[in-house]
């Protein structure tokens, strides 16, 4: 089974090289994405070009299974363990996201989310109708897919959250199409990543209340996590792409129940898998 790169002097200098070369290259493409009009297609092509930077530098490996559906509106629901997904989606799906509303007020980062067609929802209950209607507008206009993270946070990636009934408003009794996804961490070599190590190192966390499996021994912000992998060597992120359900009928509830259930079973069934 692969290890995890040791903290040495070799490979603390190699991650503060490419942390560099990776703001030279954000620096570098500001202007572009200055020019771009908010939430476009051409906006959204170019989301993986911004991306792939982070992904290459941080020595992250993309592998994919299944296949994506051709119907549109579509919307991808995945759980969710890390930042890194915001940089490894948008390379595998040419597709933007569904976000909180307190990350467009990120920094840099909220800018450039918007930029990329990210739709930010407010998910207090008194805003529901408001973020209701902003997302349906968007994502029955969009070619592209939306993905959407229900459990709402990040985990430790020992299990699957259950996903925000809230958040199903939009898919009730319309025509967009759902497609469920089961995506977990490996090592570069394909083996399994053990629970304690996938929380002290891979995954990234708001806090440490996690509902099963173990807590992570340090906390890191989003950028001193991307460090941390670019030192660690990187890491493989699998994508299980898995057949849309028929939801006809079902209501928000059973609608985020029936997901949870196919994605929760899949990344259970996947993650420990040699």
């Amino acid at each position: 089974m692969a290890k995890l790169r040791k903290q040495n002097i070799f490979n603390t200098t190699t991650a503060a090289i490419k942390f560099v070369l990776f703001w030279i290259a954000v620096v570098v493409q500001l202007p572009i994405i200055f020019l771009l009009p908010s939430g476009g297609k051409w906006s959204v092509r170019y989301m993986p070009i911004f991306m792939w930077f982070l992904v290459k530098l941080g020595g992250i490996k993309i592998v994919m299974h299944g296949t994506l559906s051709d119907k549109r509106p579509l919307m991808i629901v995945s759980n969710h363990i890390s930042v890194f997904e915001l940089a490894t989606f948008p390379t595998a799906f040419r597709g933007s996201f569904i976000a909180k509303k307190e990350m467009e007020h990120w920094p840099l980062v909220g800018w450039v989310a918007k930029k990329f067609g990210v739709i930010f929802v407010d998910r207090r209950p008194s805003h529901a109708r408001d973020a209701l209607r902003v997302v349906q507008e968007t994502v029955k206009n969009v070619k592209y897919p939306m993905i959407l993270f229900p459990e709402g946070t990040t985990t430790n990636g020992a299990y699957v959250k259950p996903f925000k009934s809230t958040l199903f408003n939009f898919v009730e009794n319309s025509n967009v199409t759902v497609q469920p996804m089961a995506m977990h961490y490996r090592y570069k070599d394909g083996s399994p990543i053990d629970e304690q190590t996938m929380a002290d190192h891979f995954a990234y966390f708001d806090n440490k209340k996690m509902d099963m499996g173990p807590l992570c021994k340090r906390e890191r912000s989003a950028f001193g996590q991307v460090f941390h992998i670019m030192m660690l060597g990187g890491f493989t992120v699998e994508i299980t792409l898995l057949p849309p359900p028929p939801l006809a009928g079902m209501d928000r509830k059973q609608i985020a129940e029936t997901l949870h259930k196919i994605v929760s079973d899949k990344y259970m069934e996947l993650k420990d898998k040699k």
